[in-house]
């Protein structure tokens, strides 16, 4: 019993890599599957995130941050993208109730920017600002990139080469619950560990490479960064 338990986790999963790796040229990296919660450390219910808002949390490592938007109206699904080296894959679209619900590296493809827990240079926009007549669009104010979470953040404007990174989510319907499964396009993450290695290590207190395991901690944009710079 114990072995045919085995091998039927055992194809399950290779089963599922098959089905995310199916989506382009560019597979998937499956991480630690980890439930998405809210500050309580109960699990965040899909149907009950704000829509429109800047929530963040941090995967797959302690120290990358990720966008978890509800857009408020469902995306398209099997979207066309390439990463700056030529790699396609196909982003599957939103989750949730109303396939509403994406998340995405909140570190920037261009120089790397990020949210810190003093500033943000970088957020999901839902209305024009003064540098850009778009809304619904996650923009950088350093160098005024642009990206569309609708539609697998493609670039808009300014000068990234590539979309952001995918974060892979799954939906639980009988539970409501989220969990954190994956990436795909282009990650960075060892390009950004090298340019902000003092600065991480301070925020996150020598754990910024270490794996995510069991839980993300989601939270609004504004309890985590003290100042967030509009543009």
């Amino acid at each position: 019993m114990q072995r045919r338990a085995f091998l039927a986790t055992c194809a399950a999963t290779a089963a599922g890599e098959a089905a995310w790796a199916a989506l382009g040229d560019a597979p998937a990296r499956l991480y630690e599957r980890a439930r998405l919660v809210d500050a309580a450390e109960r699990p965040l219910k899909a149907s009950q995130i704000p829509a429109r808002q800047n929530l963040l949390f941090h995967y797959p490592f302690v120290g990358t941050p990720v966008f978890l938007i509800n857009l408020g109206r469902p995306t398209r699904s099997d979207v066309a993208l390439a990463t700056s080296g030529g790699q396609r894959y196909a982003w599957r679209g939103g989750v949730g109730p109303g396939r509403s619900i994406v998340a995405f590296s909140a570190i920037c493809a261009h120089q790397l920017v990020y949210p810190t827990r003093e500033i943000s240079f970088i957020a999901y926009r839902d209305a024009p600002g003064a540098a850009s007549k778009r809304a619904e669009v996650i923009h950088c104010c350093a160098e005024h990139s642009q990206y569309d979470p609708a539609d697998g953040a493609r670039v808009l404007a300014g000068p990234a080469e590539q979309p952001l990174a995918a974060i892979l989510l799954e939906h639980d319907a009988a539970t409501d619950e989220l969990f954190a499964v994956g990436t795909q396009g282009a990650e960075l993450f060892d390009a950004f560990f090298a340019k902000y290695t003092m600065r991480l290590s301070l925020e996150h207190r020598g754990r910024e490479r270490q794996a995510v395991a069991g839980a993300c901690l989601v939270q609004p944009m504004e309890r985590y960064c003290r100042q967030q710079v509009r543009c």
